[in-house]
């Protein structure tokens, strides 16, 4: 089977925002309530860096146990890896999760400006000036015969989307709307007309949503 574009675990609010737009170094998604937002995964046993020995079980727990199985590498947008915008001018910044980032795989990040590559752990961050399909063929092949995950934000989902290249979408969809951000739909039916689709409700109050191509 090929290697597949797969994105998971993408969390939006009921209206459809992924993220709010005034994005900070404080406040990496912006003001939206992100505690709301990502509750269902943060409450789960297998969330990672929980060292409490508690969590909930069930479906939302073998979603976020299932993240890195098959994932041989990922592309994300710039703005997910830091707040800074135009040229870099702080190469100290190593993004938002310290020296052990939670990727451990390559990490191709797609900005305009230039920067060398960088490894914290065992994660290599690439960095990358190019249109979706050229960076999913640069993504596949750090990946090594695995599947390629989409990390995000919002536009960039929007952009691989328009391109037509993501094979595989997992949405989570938390019980409360944001009112505006950045969207990724209207309703979960827009994007019907090119996936197989399925909804599932979850006790924790949210609604996993899943598509496919065959």
């Amino acid at each position: 089977m090929s290697p597949r574009l797969r994105v998971q675990n993408f969390s939006v609010t009921r209206d459809g925002i992924g993220a709010a737009e005034d994005q900070s170094l404080e406040q990496p998604m912006g003001s939206i309530d992100v505690g709301r937002l990502h509750a269902w995964a943060f409450a789960t046993a297998s969330f990672p860096g929980r060292e409490d020995g508690g969590g909930t079980r069930g479906l939302d727990d073998r979603i976020v146990a299932d993240f890195s199985r098959g994932i041989g590498a990922e592309i994300m947008g710039r703005n997910k890896f830091g707040p800074q915008r135009g040229p870099w001018t702080d190469h100290d910044w190593v993004g938002w999760w310290g020296e052990e980032p939670p990727f451990r795989t390559p990490v191709v990040v797609l900005t305009h400006h230039p920067r060398p590559e960088l490894t914290l752990g065992e994660t290599t961050f690439h960095f990358l000036d190019a249109p979706p399909a050229e960076a999913l063929a640069v993504a596949t092949e750090l990946a090594d015969g695995q599947d390629v995950r989409l990390g995000g934000g919002v536009r960039i989902l929007l952009d691989f989307l328009a391109a037509d290249l993501v094979d595989d979408l997992h949405l989570a969809v938390a019980p409360f709307e944001a009112g505006h951000g950045l969207r990724l739909w209207r309703s979960p039916k827009d994007l019907e007309g090119a996936f197989h689709h399925e909804s599932v409700p979850s006790p924790s109050g949210v609604t996993h949503h899943f598509y496919w191509r065959d």
